[in-house]
């Protein structure tokens, strides 16, 4: 079997790290909070230096010491002190006083409420525009070596986990005498290093990734105690603490719980006994096809409190009850240390979203999980011990209710994600998610196709043959002439390996449908790797909802590119106290602005009047009202120089006009700032 099948699972590996290798790496500096406003304002010319730099993102970030650096034309640092949070999802730098005429650049990196790396820059100008000697890296945060390793590392741990908690699921669920298959073993053994292994990696990699991106940073223990304390951090040692509880369950699973399934089979071989090993060999192959026809048979058995093998199925009963409940627990656990940190855990709704984002976790892994526990069970099980199509209807059940699930966890998921039909076609999420809907598509018509061949098994495979294999696997043994562990021995055991391969194949082949099952569900296997890939990407993609906030709000300020300009009729109620207050505001972007204000007469000319106020308010963000008092500047022409308006948005602009000791009136009109 050797020399036909393990050609096929290098090549399933090779699929599964290439694509890994593409995807990881297409976009891990995929931001998932976006700039959408600064103050001073992207390329803008200032007459005199700010006091501070302010940023708006799109969502809430994390900072550091260093996310964000402001830069004279010199390349040298002219921010003071550390950055600070302004309200909102606004946050501010301050700056050296006195700074001289010229460009300055402002960077930032920051980190998304998601945990994705965000990294920019900008300019603006005190009195005149200058050179620069400041020298911006191309590489985004989050991309190069460190980004394409810790991409990889993210795809390897979905996949690990999928291998762990499916290949479990499909052991207690679908096939309990799987514990005892070798290669069943190592596939849920090599899930839990591959997660372990992951896990400790995507810890490392983690404060470069988000920081300097340098490859000598990712060793760096001062790093790993600044990612230890965010919620990504946390979420990993989480991690890690629930793999420590997983080896446990597998120790049980694949050591008490195989040893209790093969006494259990035991004695059901010794009641069935005709009083000879090869009656009870006969009796526990019988006594199988029994509890395979009838599910009942195994339960009537446990039942039976007279006999040994009563006593054991009972046994293994309570110890097949306490690793589905504790399994479940660890792999709810698992699944939650991606929806804590991720996605789920930011945006809308995140209370709804992070549980049904383990549903998601927990569907994807019993399914795909299981399914590649169900290629290994097909190709490498002993030819004696084949999978019985029992358990692998039992699994056809199981894989439908995961793709329900599936389905409907993943339909909220994405209108969560997107937010609009257009989303779907106009952001790279939404491409993404209609290339991993397709996969799915294919990957439920390959398994309705494996559903069919499900139902033709028969529940053995040539028991003849299987005989005949293990009588002739009995027989042909190295001839005692020649020494142990010598080179003829050695040739011999190879030869006889050749052989015994070349019989588990024929017996494996002898039942046409079971062959045809196991093309079906290779070929899911297949397409379940690329799904995973695209999975993987998709985590590290902007949403579509963030990014078309983003795409408006900066078109929207683009729009902005000249003042303001209101016209307001008012009437104080008093002798000669009616007329039209007209106020505009250049450049009517947050950030700094130059705000004038006329008051006419019902006929046009000039309203001398004693006072005028102005307010601003942002009922969305619950900021204001703020309060300007223009100077007089000539008859009913009022101005104020640095009107600061900290957010973008739909404001509320009240003017107050008083036209003598007692008669004021006040009116408003809404108005997009920013």
């Amino acid at each position: 079997m050797t020399s036909t099948i393990a050609p096929r699972f290098r090549t399933l590996l090779l699929l599964l790290t290439v694509f890994g290798a593409l995807l990881a790496g297409a976009a891990p500096a995929s931001a998932h909070a976006a700039l959408t406003g600064s103050n001073p304002t992207q390329g803008s010319v200032v007459d005199e230096a700010p006091a501070q730099v302010s940023l708006t993102f799109s969502e809430q970030v994390s900072l550091n010491g260093n996310s964000l650096q402001v830069l004279d034309p010199k390349g040298q640092r002219v921010d003071a002190g550390a950055a600070s949070d302004l309200g909102g999802d606004t946050y501010g730098l301050k700056l050296r006083p006195g700074l001289p005429d010229g460009t300055y650049t402002v960077t930032y990196q920051v980190v998304s409420a998601d945990s994705h790396p965000v990294s920019g820059a900008f300019t603006f100008s005190v009195g005149a525009p200058s050179g620069t000697s400041v020298v911006l890296s191309g590489q985004a945060a989050g991309g190069g070596v460190v980004g394409f390793l810790y991409g990889t590392a993210r795809y390897f741990s979905y996949a690990g986990f999928i291998l762990l908690v499916g290949g479990a699921a499909f052991v207690l669920a679908c096939w309990q005498r799987g514990s005892g298959i070798r290669p069943v073993q190592r596939l849920v053994v090599g899930g839990w290093l591959t997660l372990t292994a992951s896990t400790l990696a995507l810890l490392l990699l983690r404060g470069s990734y988000v920081g300097s991106g340098k490859v000598g940073d990712i060793f760096d223990l001062t790093l790993l105690g600044q990612v230890l304390q965010t919620k990504s951090g946390a979420a990993l040692m989480s991690r890690l603490l629930l793999l420590a509880a997983a080896a446990l369950f597998i120790a049980v699973l694949f050591g008490a719980y195989a040893r209790r399934d093969e006494d259990e089979r035991a004695a059901g071989a010794d009641t069935g006994d005709g009083g000879t090993a090869e009656g009870a060999g006969t009796g526990s192959e019988d006594a199988e096809d029994r509890t395979a026809e009838d599910p009942d048979t195994e339960d009537r058995t446990a039942e039976d409190p007279g006999t040994e093998a009563g006593h054991l199925a009972a046994e293994k009963n309570d110890l097949t009850f306490g690793l589905a409940v504790g399994g479940a627990v660890v792999a709810a656990g698992l699944a939650a240390t991606w929806a804590m940190a991720e996605h789920a855990s930011t945006g809308l709704q995140p209370g709804v979203a992070m549980p049904v984002d383990v549903l998601h976790l927990l569907a994807v892994a019993v399914w795909l999980g299981g399914l590649s526990t169900l290629v290994v069970a097909l190709f490498r099980a002993p030819a004696d011990t084949p999978i019985e199509a029992s358990a692998v209807r039992r699994f056809s059940r199981l894989a439908f209710g995961s793709v329900l699930v599936l389905v409907s966890t993943g339909i909220y998921q994405s209108w969560r994600q997107l937010g609009s039909w257009s989303a779907l076609t106009g952001t790279s999420y939404g491409r993404l998610l209609l290339v991993k809907i397709g996969l799915v598509a294919v990957l439920v018509g390959i398994a309705w196709i494996s559903r069919r061949w499900t139902g033709r098994l028969t529940e053995t495979t040539a028991p003849e043959a299987s005989a005949v294999v293990v009588q002739q696997r009995s027989e042909a043994r190295t001839p005692a002439t020649v020494p142990a562990g010598s080179r003829r021995a050695a040739q011999l055991a190879r030869q006889q390996a050749a052989l015994d391969s070349t019989r588990d194949k024929r017996v494996r082949d002898a039942d046409p449908h079971r062959s045809g099952l196991r093309r079906s569900v290779l070929a899911e296997a297949g397409v379940a790797v690329v799904l995973l890939a695209v999975t993987t990407a998709l985590t590290a993609t902007e949403p579509g909802r963030t990014a078309e906030a983003a795409r408006q709000a900066t078109a929207s300020a683009e729009r902005r590119s000249g003042p303001l300009s209101l016209k307001m009729p008012f009437d104080t109620g008093g002798e000669d106290g009616k007329g039209t207050v007209e106020i505009t505001l250049d450049p009517a972007r947050v950030g700094g602005n130059q705000m004038h204000v006329f008051v006419l007469r019902p006929n046009g000319k000039a309203f001398d009047v004693p006072e005028v106020k102005v307010a601003f308010t942002l009922t969305a963000k619950n900021i204001g009202p703020l309060p300007v008092t223009p100077d007089r500047v000539a008859t009913g022409h009022w101005a104020a120089s640095g009107v600061q308006i900290p957010l973008a948005g739909d404001w509320k602009i009240a003017v107050t006009v008083r036209t003598s000791d007692i008669d004021q009136a006040t009116v408003n009109k809404n108005a997009q700032i920013g």
